[in-house]
Parts: C-alpha cells; sequence; structure tokens
C-alpha cells in the first residue's frame, strides 16, 4: 500500500536545489527533488487491531486503498489535509507517531457518509475515522472533541429521561465548550421560531427547559442502558490495553 502524493510527504522531507546540474543536464528545481530516507522505529504493530475492535472500525482490514473515501469526502473538499484514505493506510502500517501529527483534524468528520456509499470494499470509513477519533481520547492523545461532547450530552439526555429537548441539549453543549449561548444563528432561530409557532407550544417549550420532564416508568429503562454502555465502554478500554480509569 505505498503512498505517492507529494501532499502526504511531510515538507521537512522535501529537498529541492535551485540550482542543480548532473552530467551535464541541469535538474535545479523541483526536477531535483528528493525524499530524505529516515528510519521508523514508532511502530504499535497491534494499531489496526486496536482501532477494529471499537465500534466502526471492524472492517477496516478490507482497505485496498483505492481512494475514493478521500474523493468524495466533504471534509476534504474544504480541507484538503483532511485524508481518510491516508489515515487508513497508517494505522494499517501502525504508524502512530505519523497517526498522531494529524490528531487535531480526525475528529473533524461529519457523518455524511459519502465516503461509505462510494467504498467498494464496505471498509465504511465513516465509521473508521469516528472509531480513529475514539481510540485518541481513549489512548489520552486529545481532549474530547466537540462533536464527542455534544454526542454525550444527547445521549445523557435519551438515557437519563427518555425524552429529547433540544434547547437543553445546546445550553449544556454551550456550557461544557465554554460558548456563549447568545450565537447569532442560534438567536435567528429562535426569533424565527416565536413568530411561527402557537404561544402555547411556546410555553410548553420553555416549561420543559425549566422541570426537565421524564418519560414514565423510565426507571428500568435507564439502568439497563446505563449498564450496557458501561459494558461497551469496559470491552472498549480492553481491547486497549487500558484499564476501567484509562491508565495502562
Amino acid at each position: 500500500m505505498p503512498i505517492h502524493e507529494k501532499s502526504l510527504i511531510r515538507p521537512e522531507k522535501l529537498v529541492e536545489h535551485e540550482e542543480l546540474v548532473l552530467e551535464g543536464m541541469d535538474v535545479s528545481g523541483h526536477w531535483s527533488t528528493f525524499i530524505e530516507g529516515r528510519s521508523v522505529t514508532d511502530y504499535n504493530e497491534n494499531l489496526q487491531e486496536e482501532i477494529a475492535a471499537l465500534p466502526g472500525g471492524e472492517n477496516i482490514h478490507r482497505c485496498w486503498q483505492c481512494g475514493s473515501c478521500t474523493n468524495a469526502c466533504t471534509v476534504n473538499a474544504v480541507n484538503p489535509e483532511f485524508n481518510p484514505r491516508y489515515w487508513i493506510y497508517l494505522i494499517r502500517m501502525g504508524m502512530e507517531d505519523e497517526l498522531l501529527r494529524d490528531k487535531d483534524i480526525i475528529w473533524q468528520c461529519v457523518s455524511c457518509n459519502k465516503c461509505t456509499y462510494a467504498c467498494p470494499r464496505d471498509v465504511v470509513p465513516e465509521g473508521v475515522m469516528k472509531a480513529t477519533a475514539h481510540w485518541l481520547e481513549l489512548k489520552g492523545h486529545t481532549e474530547k472533541s466537540p462533536s464527542t461532547i455534544f454526542d454525550e450530552g444527547f445521549s445523557d439526555q435519551v438515557i437519563n429521561t427518555g425524552k429529547i429537548e433540544d434547547g437543553l441539549v445546546l445550553r449544556d453543549f454551550f456550557k461544557k465548550t465554554n460558548q456563549p449561548i447568545n450565537q447569532p444563528w442560534l438567536v435567528a432561530l429562535v426569533m424565527g421560531l416565536v413568530k411561527r409557532m402557537p404561544v402555547g407550544y411556546l410555553m410548553k417549550l420553555g416549561l420543559a427547559t425549566v422541570f426537565r420532564p421524564k418519560t414514565s416508568g423510565w426507571g428500568r429503562a435507564r439502568d439497563a442502558i446505563n449498564e450496557y454502555v458501561e459494558e461497551c465502554e469496559t470491552a472498549n478500554r480492553k481491547a486497549l490495553g487500558l484499564d476501567v480509569k484509562g491508565a495502562k
């Protein structure tokens, strides 16, 4: 699975000579581009297995590096450094340190699933990206991403109450990410709702934000879901050689 694209070679490894003549032939500029070699000692031989053990990463072994995922990627169209194919390559090669260089952008996957639809091998690249982001968090390489914080807040509300109150989800998300709640787009959205929604419905939304209603008889379901979530998280940590507290 060789990587040939110049864009994927670290800039510090590329060497060009402004003026260079070899055996009477001018090879100045990009004609004389050389790639400095290096000895790789940062292999994690279990990296693919660790990603595959997490939800979404199960089919990473099927990848044959065709590039359909990156070509279809919504985020790659905006930021060429977001490259699922390249990260899958690094994971399968066990090149953990190289993967960690991009740890701050891997979580930016927007789950549009265009990569998954384009993949001819059913790798489910979207799932691999989520598994990789989860791996980074479990290993302590990154703080929880904004998307993870939002997902956890959304899930916690469903698990604890059996209901979804959008206002509470947004308020808790802004609080946990240290963002002001008076976002311009949110103010515009609320004003639009106020102008269009019946007064009774708006009052009901306001009361729900204050009193946080719960689904009747939800206790047993809540306990069962919490038990299942705990089992999954414990299994994920064990697969990465971590204890339940995340320490090796």
